[in-house]
């Protein structure tokens, strides 16, 4: 399968760091040596029109996307960096999956809501085995998106991770290649009653903040909705053996409500305590596995990567 064509490339934004891919030099004088990590403290409108970029010393150096590389796409080492042979811009014509989660999965978005874009990508094999490696992830906070490299995905799905399991079974799938067909077909694999433990664990993380949030007051009743729908989530995957993305019609008046701020904080927590009760009883009867089938996922990865340097191989 040839790489899907390439994406228009999207503005860094301000605080993104970077590395220099050229000398940094103010007015002809050297104040860096290639490789200097900086931060981007002014982005332009175009990708077309400089950076200005924060070196050591609080030098600041116009630079164009082409003198820079994004931090996390290169690995450093005791000489010095070591620049992956393509940017995060590069890397995004081998996504392989692309989905919208979120508010709007969910079904309990607004006219304001952001289109949150998740995925994964299957870089080239020649890259990936170099000594550079490939970042685990490539991020556009600007365009909301994250799609990570696929073995990082199919690590975090293995784990239950409830941000990548909704990623799976999203009703709102942009496209899916050939390479991740597999995967997806297959996504099964991943469920287990580690779901408890995640889904559970991340709802008690989420109410500590916001506990935290209301004392100072400023919690976000959005955060207490996400919360609430985490855990109605994680004990529907218990009892279905499947990830229910969008939300039930039972509970969606009840988390507008919360989102919206009408409903008041000891009622939130009452649901709160309710839905914890019964994520725990959905554990005891649960049909899911104590563990993902590890075997299989590791399968299915090896045959993707096989794919994608035969893909490389081909006349």
């Amino acid at each position: 399968m040839p790489p899907s064509p390439p994406r228009p490339e999207s503005v860094l934004p301000p605080g993104t760091r970077v590395v220099a891919r050229v000398e940094v030099r103010e007015h002809g004088s050297l104040l860096h040596a290639s490789g200097a990590v900086g931060i981007i403290v002014v982005s332009p409108l175009d990708p077309q029109h400089a950076y200005r970029v924060r070196f050591p010393g609080g030098h600041e150096v116009a630079l164009s996307r082409r003198e820079l590389a994004v931090l996390s796409g290169v690995k450093t080492r005791e000489s010095g960096v070591l620049e992956s042979a393509m940017d995060e811009a590069d890397l995004r014509r081998y996504v392989v999956y692309e989905c919208v989660v979120g508010s709007r999965a969910y079904g309990l978005e607004h006219e304001g809501s952001d289109t949150d874009v998740r995925g994964t990508y299957l870089p080239p094999a020649s890259l990936h085995w170099s000594l550079a490696g490939v970042p685990e992830q490539l991020e556009d906070s600007v365009r909301q998106e994250c799609f990570w490299e696929l073995g990082k995905l199919l690590v975090l799905a293995l784990k239950g991770n409830p941000n990548v399991l909704e990623c799976l079974w999203t009703p709102l799938v942009v496209r899916t290649d050939a390479a991740f067909a597999p995967i997806l077909a297959e996504r099964s694999i991943f469920l287990s009653k580690l779901v408890h433990r995640t889904f559970g664990g991340y709802a008690l993380s989420q109410l500590r903040k916001l506990e935290v949030d209301l004392e100072r007051g400023a919690a976000k009743p959005k955060h207490a909705m996400h919360l609430l729908r985490l855990l109605i989530t994680g004990a529907a995957i218990l009892r279905e053996a499947t990830v229910p993305v969008r939300v039930a019609p039972e509970h969606r008046e009840g988390l507008l409500a919360v989102r919206d701020g009408t409903m008041p904080w000891p009622a939130i927590e009452a649901w709160r305590r309710s839905l914890h009760a019964d994520l725990d009883r959905a554990l005891e009867g649960s049909p899911l596995p104590e563990r993902p089938d590890f075997h299989r996922a590791n399968e299915l990865l090896i045959d993707a990567r096989r794919r994608r340097a035969r893909e490389e191989d081909a006349p």
